[in-house]
């Protein structure tokens, strides 16, 4: 590849590149879609890497996210316990065995993603 040297510092020649990637530009207007194509690019990668970069909005992020899947498991076992101390005044036994047998996963669950 040959290389120019200008006031802004080397750069590869841009015939010798185009010859190299074999998508080389047709003229002016093909360079000047290409080279907004890549700076869109560029800014979509970026963005991409400054949203990994911060942590503390991720982490609120997923916060908010385990709050709301917490919110929703409550409200899920009051529904299923209300139901279920519907159904464990005609069937205390049975009903008792089939709510321990729920709370243990349940909590198996909460420890486990807890864990993660």
């Amino acid at each position: 590849m040959t290389h120019d040297v200008s006031r802004a510092g080397a750069h590869v020649d841009a015939e010798a590149e185009a010859a190299a990637s074999g998508r080389g530009a047709k003229g002016p207007d093909e360079l000047r879609r290409q080279i907004e194509r890549t700076r869109h690019e560029l800014g979509d990668t970026v963005e991409e890497l400054a949203a990994k970069m911060d942590v503390k909005g991720r982490a609120k992020a997923r916060a908010d996210d385990l709050r709301d899947r917490a919110g929703a498991m409550t409200v899920q076992m009051r529904s299923t316990a209300a139901h279920a101390g519907e159904v464990g005044m005609r069937h205390r036994k049975p009903v008792m065995i089939a709510g321990a047998a729920v709370a243990v996963v349940v909590g198996a669950v909460m420890v486990q993603r807890h864990r993660c």
